[in-house]
């Protein structure tokens, strides 16, 4: 019997991109889904997907960035479902502008987001979590590890979801709670888009696709999802995907002049 059999996995983020195909991972494993999304019509659109499939679905619209809503999907999901296993913070974004043409309101409102509604939502959920001996899964990114150029306030949005999932592991770890950061690089994705400016700056064209002009291949978004359900299992505290990569950030780390230097021939 799977792990995962029959266990409640809320993911936000869910109604599109990786959210939705982490989500769908966690359903053929056997799963209970909570899938979480801004847009009404997302949400119900994926919702009755995999309803279709045989799934057991819950679909709520939320905007995690409100405490108000956050607090509501957690209590509808506990009153539907009557527990929770597994919460994957997975809403997010990304953003493309220089750091000194990136204002403090914009490094405000990607913090909001990338931050601050993971810690609202894992404070929400870590008391139906704890009884189960249930799991955090805070999606990151390479910039979690390591800052590269032209993406305006998302690595220091992701340092802090790195920094804050290691202090949850400490905490909550010997009480029973297991934490788990991603790391991943690029997502592999079926229409592949130049990110929008977010000022006047110029940037280089390739900076502004997936990876922000990081030399590394695109990650199917399967394979970055069986290696979360895999980690859970064994609850592992990090996955970083390529894994090569954990040699620039241990390199940065005891050589910050060659990390940079590696990071500027890599993008």
């Amino acid at each position: 019997m799977s792990y995962f059999r029959d266990k409640v996995v809320l993911v936000t983020g869910s109604s599109s991109g990786l959210g939705r195909v982490i989500a769908r991972g966690f359903a053929d494993a056997g799963a209970k889904l909570v899938i979480v999304g801004l847009e009404a019509s997302d949400v119900h659109r994926v919702t009755e997907e995999m309803k279709a499939a045989g799934r057991d679905v819950l679909g709520l619209t939320a905007n995690v960035t409100d405490q108000a809503d956050v607090e509501a999907l957690f209590a509808q999901t506990v009153e539907h479902f009557g527990r929770l296993d597994v919460l994957v913070n997975n809403a997010g974004r990304s953003m493309r502008g220089k750091v000194l043409d990136t204002t403090p309101e914009q490094f405000r409102e990607l913090i909001e987001l990338n931050l601050i509604a993971t810690v609202r939502c894992t404070r929400a959920a870590v008391p139906h979590l704890l009884p189960n001996r249930g799991h955090v899964v805070n999606i990151g990114s390479l910039a979690a590890k390591s800052a590269s150029r032209w993406v305006g306030a998302y690595p220091a949005s992701k340092h802090a979801v790195a920094a804050y999932s290691q202090q949850l592991r400490l905490e909550l770890g010997p009480e029973g709670l297991h934490v788990l950061l991603v790391c991943p690089g690029p997502i592999a994705r079926d229409d592949p888009r130049l990110y929008p400016l977010e000022g006047l700056e110029d940037v280089p064209e390739r900076a502004r696709r997936p990876g922000a002009g990081v030399k590394v291949g695109a990650i199917p978004p399967e394979k970055l999802t069986r290696a979360i359900l895999h980690a859970c299992e064994r609850r592992k505290p990090e996955i970083v995907m390529p894994a090569k990569a954990r040699l620039l950030f241990a390199l940065a780390q005891l050589f910050p002049s060659l990390g940079d230097w590696i990071v500027l021939r890599k993008t």
